[in-house]
């Protein structure tokens, strides 16, 4: 029994080498395996680097090309002269649409007029004409002198109001062109029949409006002859905007942005014209009107002063008697009616305290006043005349002299065409007797 282990010795020592031996044989694979691994990684990055530097030359040499292209558009746009006023390039071919413009059809539209008086179509019109055919054609917005209807532009007076407040901007005083009036007129009048005037009634209707605006005489004929040698009343009123050169370097400098003012004073409270409580309290709806706040004309702002005089005493009137107070409020009715008519007279004549001449002379005591004889206005020489000769406004002279007032005085440079209504000639004489009381 003692001899039985040395009998396992031997096997167990061979089972042991072979053992080793099988173990050194499995790592040697391993690590080849291992090595070919990373051989195979190595080749593959080096495979990449070399694709990604191929790239990266080729995009390096498309930058270059591209530098170079934009040098050389560069340099020939530099070498090449700028004009902005060249004719475009034409095409050379026919894209197959419309056809050539026959030369009547370019004249139709090549119809603009330069203040020297190119581009104007023959033909002539005098004022007398021009009168009627702007009766026809204008009277209906602009008024039968050029005073204007309702909003719709004046054309004659205002003359040396474009400094005032309230500048009156008609045809006389303020266009500078006679060739802007007829390219207008011609083009776009009258209203809703636009390009229908021929060339003789719009030469005639441009030469009723210099007669409206006193610039011309009747018997004044405007042509494409003596055209461009007419002056406007206001062609020295418009100059070459030269700001650019001799004002913008003065204000274009670093705008100041601390103590630029010495000192900063309340001048006026937002109290004095509207109901702004003194101090703070809960906001309210604001019930003030129109009423109390001042209003502009060309005279300048018109305040309505608190009066500061006594009450006067009471006077106790006896009632008028019943025909006597419809008398009253007759003349009351007629001088109301009167004074609507007037506004056909406004554009060139004033009443009032405030009267001044204009295209025409005051009217304040009118009646009773020598013709011809307002101190300070040029009259016609027809009107001299009259004030030589001592002749009188009564009632029958103004109401002939409204009805037909070319009639009454020829030579009148009034190019009112008259009041064809005797209603309105009666109104219109009750209220510039009212004006003069």
């Amino acid at each position: 029994m003692s001899k039985s282990p040395n009998i396992f010795i031997p096997a167990l020592g061979g089972t042991a080498l072979v053992l080793g031996v099988a173990y050194g044989m499995s790592s040697r694979d391993y690590a080849a395996n291992t090595i070919d691994g990373y051989k195979t990684r190595v080749a593959q990055v080096e495979a990449h680097a070399s694709a990604a530097q191929e790239k990266a030359k080729s995009e390096a040499a498309r930058a270059d090309a591209l530098e170079t292209e934009i040098a050389e558009i560069q340099a020939a746009a530099a070498a090449r002269p700028m004009d902005l006023t060249a004719a475009v390039p034409q095409s050379g071919a026919a894209y197959g649409l419309g056809r050539v413009a026959l030369a009547e059809e370019i004249a139709a539209w090549d119809v603009d007029v330069l203040p020297d008086g190119r581009g104007l179509p023959e033909g002539q019109g005098d004022a007398f004409s021009g009168e009627e055919v702007f009766a026809e054609k204008c009277a209906s917005c602009h008024g039968d002198f050029a005073e204007g209807v309702d909003n719709w532009p004046v054309l004659a007076g205002g003359f040396d109001t474009l400094a005032d407040e309230d500048p009156v901007k008609t045809v006389g005083s303020y266009w500078p062109y006679l060739s802007t009036v007829w390219d207008y007129i011609h083009r776009s009048m009258p209203f809703g029949e636009a390009g229908t005037l021929t060339a003789d009634e719009t030469y005639a209707i441009v030469a009723y409006i210099l007669y409206s605006n006193d610039l011309v005489e009747d018997d004044f004929v405007l042509s494409h002859e003596n055209f461009a040698a007419f002056e406007m009343y206001n062609t020295k009123g418009f100059v070459v905007d030269d700001r650019p050169a001799q004002e913008y370097a003065q204000w274009r400098g670093e705008p100041c942005m601390e103590a630029c003012k010495g000192e900063v004073e309340i001048t006026m409270r937002s109290v004095f014209l509207v109901e702004t409580p003194e101090v703070g309290t809960e906001s309210v709806m604001n019930t003030g009107t129109l009423d109390g706040l001042p209003s502009f004309t060309a005279a300048g702002p018109s305040f309505i002063p608190v009066s500061t005089e006594a009450e006067p005493a009471h006077v106790v009137e006896t009632a008028p008697e019943p025909a006597e107070e419809a008398a009253v409020e007759g003349d009351a009715a007629l001088i109301a009616a009167g004074e609507k008519v007037f506004k056909k007279c406004k554009a060139c004549h004033q009443v009032g305290a405030s009267a001044k001449n204009r295209t025409g002379p005051h009217l304040n005591d009118l009646i009773g006043r020598t013709m011809g004889a307002v101190e300070g206005f040029k009259y016609s020489k027809v009107f001299a005349a009259a004030q030589a000769d001592g002749r009188i406004w009564d009632e029958a002279s103004l109401a002939e002299f409204l009805a037909k007032p070319k009639s009454y005085l020829k030579g009148t440079k009034m190019s009112f065409a008259g009041l064809k209504n005797e209603g309105d000639v009666k109104a219109l004489t009750a209220y510039l007797k009212s004006v003069g009381e």
